[in-house]
């Protein structure tokens, strides 16, 4: 794992690894989306993983998805995420704010104004979302007209100018794992007749000008972009276009020189190298499902600068420190993946923490 530890540069970033935190939904928001009181410390206390890439924050109350998920776009909010930001400065780490539009996978009784979800095209998900009364099914979604693409597009600008308010070092945009961008891409989520649907170009559009209008408000070295090709989540289906569209996706993205591009790896190989021939800056790759004893496989071959941690990282704030020493690992609590107070979220115990309760 030697490379795995030297240090490298990302946008402005001098990251003393090749570790990063992978975002996760957490869902410990207060109820108008500002980051909940624990926040500050459950992202300072992951410090040494360098770069910390946030849960998804909406850029707008369309965005939202899920309950008690932060936004980026009231002040409010910004206030909220500047106790964040400055609480993993403090402790020596790098912080962007992921930027998610959940688009379709929403529902109604989770978002602040109730109204029907939003997406390129009405087609269901077919799936079902949690809410406060339980399990429900995703409902049609409206379809967005181009003007509201157009307004969605600013939404976006207006949230990573509020992230770089918030003291954020800069924004992923979300465009994987069934959200908005995604539902653009997807072959079988968009069915659209216009410039933003059918073609593999029309597809692409909206993420390309989605990246264009946030690298043009804060510029392209504090702008990450995310991407998981042929991942089915939230119903999405690329299609057998798929790979070519995110060869396509990834050089026109290469034209902005973004600080990164992070991509959620679920095994089409000869995509990721394609990706990696096409993408001359840094490449995240997150595989689902490696061992420990791989994490650092991808970073070894040059395949991958980064190596962002998930799971690992929220059940050891101390992951890079175990690591190194070979120590044992906390095992994650899922029932407390999401929402509920510091169970499962600021109290999971770092190695100094256990020697100190066994020398008592």
């Amino acid at each position: 794992m030697e490379k795995l530890w030297s240090r490298t540069k990302i946008g402005n970033m001098e990251l003393p690894h090749r570790l990063a935190m992978a975002p996760m939904t957490r869902s410990r928001a207060q109820e108008d989306g500002t980051p909940g009181e624990l926040a500050a410390l459950y992202y300072a206390q992951r410090a040494s993983l360098g770069l910390l890439i946030t849960e998804g924050a909406q850029p707008s109350d369309d965005g939202q998805g899920y309950l008690m998920t932060p936004g980026i776009y009231t002040e409010k909010h910004i206030e909220g995420w500047k106790k964040v930001t400055s609480a993993v400065h403090e402790a020596g780490g790098y912080i962007y704010i992921q930027l998610m539009h959940a688009g379709r996978v929403s529902h109604p009784d989770n978002t602040p104004h109730h109204r029907q979800p939003v997406a390129p095209s009405a087609i269901a998900p077919g799936i079902e979302t949690f809410t406060a009364t339980g399990m429900q099914e995703i409902p049609v979604p409206r379809e967005l007209s181009k003007e509201e693409i157009q307004t969605t597009i600013q939404d976006y600008r207006k949230a990573a100018a509020a992230a770089i308010a918030a003291g954020a070092d800069g924004v992923e945009i979300h465009g994987a794992n069934g959200y908005l961008i995604n539902q653009f891409i997807g072959e079988n989520s968009n069915t659209r007749t216009d410039e933003y649907g059918g073609s593999i170009e029309n597809r692409a559009r909206f993420a390309l000008e989605v990246a264009k209008a946030v690298v043009d408000e804060i510029g392209p070295e504090r702008t990450g972009f995310r991407i998981s090709p042929g991942t089915p989540l939230g119903g999405i289906q690329d299609g057998e276009q798929g790979p070519e569209l995110y060869r396509y996706l990834t050089k026109e993205l290469a034209k902005l020189n973004l600080a990164y591009l992070h991509v959620m790896h679920l095994g089409n190989d000869e995509l990721l190298q394609d990706i990696r021939s096409l993408w001359t800056n840094p490449l995240l790759v997150n595989r689902a499902g490696r061992t420990i004893d791989n994490i650092s496989v991808d970073i070894d071959s040059g395949l991958a600068d980064l190596a962002p941690v998930g799971v690992w990282s929220l059940a050891n704030p101390d992951f890079v420190e175990r690591l190194k020493t070979g120590a044992p690992l906390n095992e994650a609590d899922s029932a407390t993946f999401y929402g509920g107070g510091s169970k499962g979220y600021t109290d999971y115990p770092t190695l100094k923490e256990l020697e100190h309760k066994e020398s008592k």
